[in-house]
């Protein structure tokens, strides 16, 4: 039986104290070292700070990071983040898998769980624009995975990275901006990875595997009940 809510928290958001009692350490750790220690000791003093610094911003970003990273519930399925958020309806979702891309002659699956829509138009609608900015930067990466042409150049890929700021939906509607580069991105993504979205593992509780199972067994419950 399905629950209300099923919420999932990111493996990035944990152990905020952790990397806050690290950067407390180091800064004490380098306090002695310039105060106490030899002058010869200076670079191990300089590195302990460095390190201090290092672990106090992870802390910050985690910090800054929503408790949780996905919500399932009965009406959907809702992404967190910083920025924004967001929200598929199970209705709009017509596929959830593990994406797989082409390394070393063979087929090797992705850590990602990606999700393939019926319709973009609510999804856009929906999606606040910072947010829609910060999908199209993440993205990036994946331009350079689902590319299946072989021997591409750096000015090939780099002009691949700019995506058409006008779209056309099927129903012959035109959107402009950047929800139709996001629109742009998603079918570039669509015709080589096989969906729309992804949700990286790091986002996650559990593996991808596990991720997409529970998906397809919230979305089958839905569509079960709801008939």
């Amino acid at each position: 039986m399905m629950q209300d809510l099923i919420q999932i928290r990111s493996v990035a958001t944990r152990n905020v104290l952790a990397s806050l009692l690290c950067a407390a350490a180091g800064f004490l750790v380098s306090v002695a070292i310039f105060s106490w220690f030899p002058e010869r000791f200076i670079l191990l003093g300089i590195f302990a700070t460095s390190a201090s610094i290092v672990a106090s911003m992870i802390a910050w970003f985690k910090f800054r990071e929503p408790e949780f990273s996905i919500e399932i519930s009965r009406d959907c399925l809702r992404y967190l983040h910083r920025r924004g958020h967001w929200q598929v309806g199970w209705d709009n979702i017509q596929c959830i898998d593990v994406p797989k891309a082409q390394r070393n002659m063979q087929l090797e699956d992705l850590s990602l769980v990606g999700i393939k829509l019926k319709d973009y138009a609510p999804f856009l609608n929906s999606t606040p624009l910072r947010l829609m900015t910060n999908i199209l930067m993440e993205q990036r990466p994946l331009l350079l995975l689902g590319d299946q042409k072989s021997g591409a150049s750096g000015a090939s890929f780099s002009s691949d990275l700019i995506e058409d700021d006008k779209y056309k939906y099927p129903d012959g509607t035109v959107i402009q901006g950047i929800p139709a580069m996001l629109a742009n991105r998603m079918d570039k993504l669509r015709q080589r990875l096989g969906y729309d979205l992804f949700i990286s593992v790091a986002e996650l509780d559990r593996t991808e595997h596990e991720f997409v199972a529970l998906l397809r067994e919230c979305q089958q419950h839905v569509a079960t009940t709801s008939t």
